[in-house]
């Protein structure tokens, strides 16, 4: 039995793979509400039950894409890693841009992270996960950026780097909804510069705009 379940394995992968290359493509050009189980299925040969044994359901099957997508954006990249310093800044700007080629992915990655905050939501694990990897790998850029820099903020460099991750997420929405209005890899630019800069170069408080 042992053996059977080991000799069974690559082919198991391999076909998982398949499935989820065919579901990047049909949800990446469809979206994820337009894009259907069927659709995958038919494209990889299988039936819909098929893809329901690999990956459970649609919702199980779209976060699988979302890591799968997270995987092959550091494919080649060195040590299939983000990077680190100020390198991880640069890198997030790209995925910006990147990301406008693929206004299905990020509609699923956008529906699915506003549903995780509900009551038992297959996807919490994962975006809780993801936001605390993705501050700890932005704070520690941070920190070595100011280290070369002289600046010493901790408190500003927590703020700072949620509000790179929330400013990111927030600008794939305002895309999604208007994206003849929204260039979505120039904005996060500009927004992603403006953090670091304020970091760098805080300037004066807001209540010194203020007028009487």
């Amino acid at each position: 039995m042992a053996e059977e379940t080991t000799r069974t394995r690559p082919s198991t992968r391999a076909k998982r793979e398949q499935i989820l290359k065919a579901a990047v493509e049909i949800f990446g050009n469809k979206g994820s509400t337009n894009g259907t189980l069927a659709d995958v299925a038919e494209q990889v040969g299988i039936t819909h039950a098929g893809v329901l044994h690999h990956f459970g359901s649609k919702q199980k099957l779209l976060l699988e894409v979302l890591s799968y997508r997270d995987q092959a954006d550091v494919a080649e990249l060195a040590k299939k890693h983000i990077p680190g310093g100020p390198e991880l800044f640069l890198h997030l700007v790209r995925t910006a841009f990147a990301n406008e080629k693929r206004p299905g992915i990020v509609q699923a990655y956008t529906v699915l992270s506003s549903e995780s905050v509900t009551d038992d939501h297959p996807g919490r694990e994962y975006f809780e996960d993801r936001y605390i990897t993705l501050r700890r790998e932005v704070t520690a850029a941070f920190g070595e950026l100011c280290a070369q820099e002289g600046v010493t903020e901790p408190e500003t460099i927590a703020a700072a780097s949620a509000s790179i991750l929330a400013v990111m997420d927030g600008l794939q929405l305002q895309w999604l909804l208007h994206p003849e209005e929204i260039e979505l890899g120039a904005a996060s630019e500009y927004a992603i510069r403006a953090i670091v800069n304020g970091v760098l170069h805080p300037g004066p408080a807001l209540e010194t705009y203020a007028r009487e």
